[in-house]
């Protein structure tokens, strides 16, 4: 599954964009096979799922395990 930030926030490297999801920050769900596509979520949500955490205007993506 892939997230990217919430409320515009964006990150211009993967240590940032990794610490961001570990830290709790709000991120939707971009996922369009899942009906929670679009949805906000955070690290708390899934705490046992490695995920896919874009960043730089979505053009690059970090993989992050679990909370």
């Amino acid at each position: 599954m892939a997230v990217i930030p919430a409320y515009g926030r964006d990150y211009k490297n993967a240590k940032d964009a990794a610490a961001a999801w570990k830290r709790g920050d709000d991120f939707i769900l971009a996922d369009i096979s899942s009906p929670y596509d679009g949805k906000y979520c955070s690290c708390r949500d899934f705490p046992q799922v490695n995920m896919e955490v874009r960043y730089n205007k979505k053009q690059n993506l970090v993989f992050v395990r679990g909370a």
